[in-house]
This record gives C-alpha cells, sequence and structure tokens, in this order.
C-alpha cells in the first residue's frame, strides 16, 4: 500500500502567535530564534505578536521588532491582560498562514523544535502536533521538585479522568491546521489556564489527530511565572467540568 500523501507543500505558511505581558528582555530574542529556525528550516513563517497592555515596554520593543523583521512580525494590541485563552483567538483573526503554532515567549519553548513538528506533520497529515514534556527525549529543566510533581500530576489527574491519549495535556506548545484550530475554537468555551487541556480533549473527540513531539520545557529566564494557586483551582475544575462533558 502506498503510503498517504500528506497535504503539505513548501508554500504552506506557518503563523505563531505569540502572546505576551511583560516580555521586554525576552521578546527580542525570541524573535530571533524563530527567524533563525525558519530560515534555516526554509520554512515560510509569520509571527503575530499579542500584546495585552504591557506597562514594561514591550509593545515599544515589539514596534522595533515589527520593522527590523519586516514583513515577518505583526503586532496587535489589546486594552489590559485579558488572558492567554483570548489572547490566541485574536491572534487568529489576524494570522494568515495554513498552520498555526501556539507557544510561549519566555523561552520555556525553544523554537528548534518546531522543524520537528513540522515534520511529523507531514509525516501522517495529522491535525496537530503538542510538545510533549513526558515522553521519551522530553524533559523539564530548571524547576523545583514540587513544581514538578505538580505539573506530573496534573496530567496523570487529567489523563485518568478524560483518557484522550496525549501525555502532556496542559502543554502549550503545539501546531494545528487552521481549520483545526478555528472549529475547536467555536466549539470550546473554555479560555483559561485548562484551555490548553480542553483543546486536546475536544479534539479528540472531535475525531482529529493528534501526535507528539518530545520537547525540552526550560523555566523561563527573566520575568516572572503567571502560573498561581488561582490558576491550579482552575485546572482542576476544568478537568472535573471536561469530564462531566466527554
Amino acid at each position: 500500500m502506498a503510503p498517504k500523501q500528506s497535504s503539505s507543500s513548501d508554500k504552506d505558511l506557518y503563523s505563531v502567535i505569540l502572546p505576551t505581558f511583560n516580555e521586554r528582555q525576552n521578546l527580542p530574542i525570541i524573535t530571533w530564534l524563530l527567524n533563525r529556525t525558519f530560515t534555516e528550516s526554509k520554512l515560510n513563517w509569520e509571527l503575530v505578536i499579542v500584546d495585552d497592555g504591557s506597562p514594561d515596554g514591550t509593545q515599544e520593543v515589539a514596534k522595533q521588532l515589527v520593522k527590523a523583521y519586516a514583513p515577518h512580525v505583526v503586532l496587535q494590541t489589546r486594552t489590559g491582560k485579558l488572558g492567554l485563552g483570548t489572547a490566541y483567538v485574536h491572534g487568529l483573526q489576524f494570522a494568515k498562514g495554513n498552520f498555526i503554532i501556539i507557544m510561549d515567549a519566555d523561552f520555556s519553548h525553544h523554537p528548534k523544535f518546531i522543524p520537528q513538528m513540522v515534520a511529523r506533520q507531514r509525516e501522517g497529515d495529522y491535525d496537530i502536533v503538542t510538545g510533549t514534556r513526558y515522553a521519551p527525549g522530553g524533559g523539564v529543566y530548571g524547576w523545583d521538585l514540587k513544581r514538578k510533581l505538580t505539573s506530573k500530576g496534573a496530567n496523570i489527574f487529567a489523563d485518568t479522568l478524560l483518557r484522550p491519549g496525549v501525555s502532556d495535556l496542559t502543554g502549550s506548545f503545539r501546531l494545528y491546521k487552521r481549520r483545526v484550530l478555528e472549529k475547536l475554537f467555536e466549539t470550546t468555551d473554555v479560555r483559561g489556564f485548562s484551555m490548553q487541556m480542553a483543546l486536546a480533549v475536544t479534539a479528540k473527540a472531535q475525531g482529529f489527530t493528534i501526535a507528539e513531539v518530545p520537547i525540552t520545557f526550560v523555566d523561563r529566564l527573566y520575568g516572572e511565572s503567571k502560573l498561581g494557586g488561582e490558576e491550579i483551582v482552575e485546572y482542576a475544575k476544568g478537568v472535573l467540568q471536561l469530564w462531566l462533558k466527554v
């Protein structure tokens, strides 16, 4: 039997949606890394920065990057900290790519894994490719034991209840076919910390295909983590709500 042919081509455009809030120090370096990665891989790309009114000068830095990397970088601003999930929805309105990559701006997600995710997607024409910390070859660096156990426990808790077949439900480094992400946003109303989990579970329920690529996750170099006790409680509630639905 002949192998399944992928619908991907060299004309594909990969849009990276990057939500930011107080990422002035990280943004120039992550943009440089993205440019280098896509250029070396000969992939068409754009970066859509969605900034939630950062008071630290992130928008001023972003405007300089728009000029420096034209036409690959665009900036979309919002007034106030409106949340990560809605930032992705907002950014998708302005992204031109037929593939969408979502990732963090704080170096926890290294762009060097993007070519592997693209290759994996093309192998089986997958709808989604997600980076995972919990498969052979993946890992976490810079976390203390408590945070590692919390993250691993959260994934085990969700996997036990939801059985989505994804090893890293809380991971937020993913490659989506654009039409798939649009469909998921239409049918998933979760926009908070548990959004990544909700998207994966909903995707499985709707029959979309998901592949994984091992990644190494590194704790942020600059700035403060935005994860707190309220987000953990919200996550637990989100798991239970999804369990009632699926």
